[in-house]
C-alpha cells in the first residue's frame, strides 16, 4: 500500500469551495449524459481523512456529525443537517486538505434487479447436470481440488441457510441492512432480488463444492444497498475476527452488484483487501495514518482476498459498473458468456471487463429448498470466484494478483470478441485450454 507525502499549500478555503462545486458540476454532466448515474442517500457523505485525528475539527468545521466508522480506519460516514445541499457540503469537504476524499454515500444494485431480470422455475437435475461445468472443466479441475480450506464470501441479499444444497458449507454471516447476525434472505417472489444472494451461492458451491461459504446481507428484497455497507462488509470478510494474525479471513469475495457511479471509497477498500500494490497511477492514496496498521500486517501476512465483481447488464461497451470497472489488481471484472462460447447479448463486455464466464441460463438454489433458472453477470462472477476458490486451495501461498494473473492467462477464447473466458482445468493445470470451436 501507498503513502503520499504532505499536500503542497492550498488556495484560500473560499476559493477551494468554489472550484470544486463547479468542477463536480461539470463531471455529472458529463456522466449523465452518458448513462443515469446512480444517487446517493440524502443526509449521507462518505469521507476519508488523511488523518482520523483531524475528526472532531473537520465535523466541527463543517457543521456534520458522526454516523459511523469502517473500524479504526479514518473512513466515516458522515450526516449532514436537514437542511444542507448536500453538494455543497461535499464540495467544502473535498475542497478541505485534510479529506482524502468526500463523496455521497451511493446507492447500488444487483445487476438483475436493476433490469428487471426474474428466475423461473427449475430442477436439481438441472443444476447438477447443465452446460458450464463442462465447458468449465470443472469435473477434472475437481480430481485435483474442491477448494477445500477456502472460504468465499458472499456479499448480496443473503443466503437460504437451510438449503439441503447448501447444507454444511455456510458459516454464520451477518446482515448490514437489519443490523443483526442473521445473513437470511429476506422477502417473497414478488421482490425483484429475491433469492438472488440464494442464487450465486449455489454457483459458488458448484464450482467449488469442498468450499465455504460466508453470507453477508447487504442488499435488501428488491436488491438496494449502499456502498457503505459493502465496504463494511468487504472489511469484514477479509478480516473477521479484527486479528490480522489470524487467517480466518475469506480467500475469495464475490460481489455481484454495483454502481454505475465512480466509487472512491469502493476502489480503495478493494485495494486494501486485495493487498494490491497498483492505484493505476492515482495520486491521492494515502495509508499513513495507524487505523490502516492491521491491514498492513494482514497484508504482510499474505492474507489477502481475490474479488470477483459483476460487470453489469447494459448489453454494451459504455456501460460501466463499479467497483467492477475500477479493475483493481487483485480483482477480476466478470462479463457473462453463452453455451455457444459468446459474450451474451445482455452482458457488458467493454476494455475494463477482464474475463468472461457462463452466465445465461443457469441453474442454482433460490430460497425454499428449490432450484431456478437465472442469466445475468450476477451469475457468472460466483462460477470465475468457484475457480478462484479452487486456485486458492491448489496454491494457498498464492497472491490475489497472482491467481487472477493465472485465471486470465490459461483462458479459454470465445467467439467474436476478444474476450476470455475461465478455464478451471487450464488454470489448475497451467495450460492454454484448447482453441473453441465457433460456428
Amino acid at each position: 500500500m501507498k503513502e503520499l507525502q504532505a499536500p503542497q499549500a492550498a488556495p484560500p478555503l473560499r476559493t477551494r469551495i468554489l472550484l470544486a462545486a463547479a468542477s463536480a458540476a461539470l463531471l455529472l454532466a458529463g456522466a449523465a449524459s452518458v448513462q443515469a448515474a446512480d444517487s446517493g442517500l440524502p443526509r449521507q457523505i462518505v469521507v476519508q481523512l488523511r488523518s482520523g485525528d483531524s475528526l472532531s475539527a473537520v465535523l466541527s468545521d463543517h457543521g456534520l456529525t458522526l454516523a459511523r466508522r469502517l473500524g479504526p480506519r479514518p473512513f466515516y460516514l458522515l450526516r449532514t443537517g436537514a437542511s444542507d445541499d448536500l453538494a455543497v457540503k461535499i464540495a467544502a469537504l473535498g475542497a478541505d486538505p485534510r479529506v482524502a476524499f468526500a463523496e455521497p454515500n451511493l446507492r447500488v444494485r444487483d445487476p438483475e434487479a436493476r433490469k428487471r431480470s426474474v428466475w423461473a422455475i427449475g430442477r436439481q437435475s438441472d443444476y447438477l447436470d447443465q452446460w458450464a461445468p463442462q465447458q468449465l472443466g470443472l469435473a477434472a479441475a475437481h480430481a485435483v481440488t474442491d477448494g477445500s480450506g477456502v472460504t468465499v464470501a458472499v456479499i448480496d441479499t443473503g443466503v437460504d441457510f437451510n438449503h439441503p444444497a447448501l447444507a454444511g458449507r455456510l458459516r454464520p454471516g451477518l446482515d448490514y441492512v437489519a443490523g443483526d447476525t442473521d445473513a437470511s434472505e429476506e422477502g417473497s417472489t414478488a421482490d425483484a432480488a429475491y433469492g438472488h444472494g440464494t442464487h450465486v451461492a449455489g454457483l459458488v458451491a458448484l464450482a467449488a463444492p469442498g468450499a465455504q461459504i460466508l453470507p453477508l446481507r447487504v442488499l435488501d428484497a428488491q436488491g438496494r444497498g449502499n456502498i457503505w455497507n459493502v465496504a463494511a462488509a468487504l472489511l469484514h470478510a477479509a478480516d473477521p475476527d479484527g486479528n490480522p494474525a489470524t487467517a480466518d479471513h475469506a480467500q475469495v469475495i464475490n460481489l455481484s452488484l454495483g454502481t454505475t457511479t465512480p466509487t472512491k471509497l469502493l476502489d480503495k477498500v478493494v485495494e486494501l483487501v486485495t493487498c494490491s500494490d497498483d492505484d493505476d497511477g492515482e495520486d491521492d492514496d494515502d495509508y499513513s495514518d495507524p487505523g490502516f496498521n492491521r491491514d498492513r500486517e494482514r497484508c504482510d501476512l499474505h492474507h489477502g482476498s481475490v474479488v470477483t465483481a459483476a460487470a453489469g447488464n447494459g448489453g454494451n461497451a459504455r456501460e460501466l459498473q463499479y467497483p467492477a470497472a475500477e479493475r483493481a489488481e487483485g480483482a477480476l471484472s466478470v462479463a457473462a458468456s453463452t453455451a455457444a462460447s459468446r459474450v451474451a447479448s445482455f452482458s457488458n463486455r467493454g476494455p475494463w471487463v477482464m474475463i468472461a464466464a457462463p452466465g445465461e441460463g443457469l441453474t442454482s438454489t433460490v430460497p425454499g429448498g428449490g432450484y431456478a433458472v437465472w442469466s445475468g453477470t450476477s451469475m457468472a462472477a460466483p462460477l470465475a470466484a468457484g475457480i478462484a476458490a479452487l486456485l486458492r486451495a491448489h496454491q494457498p501461498d498464492w497472491k490475489p494478483v497472482d491467481v487472477t494473473k493465472r485465471m486470465q492467462d490459461r483462458s479459454a477464447r470465445l467467439c467474436g470478441s476478444w474476450l476470455r473466458r475461465v478455464d478451471a482445468r487450464g488454470a489448475l493445470d497451467d495450460e492454454v485450454p484448447p482453441p473453441t470451436v465457433c460456428p
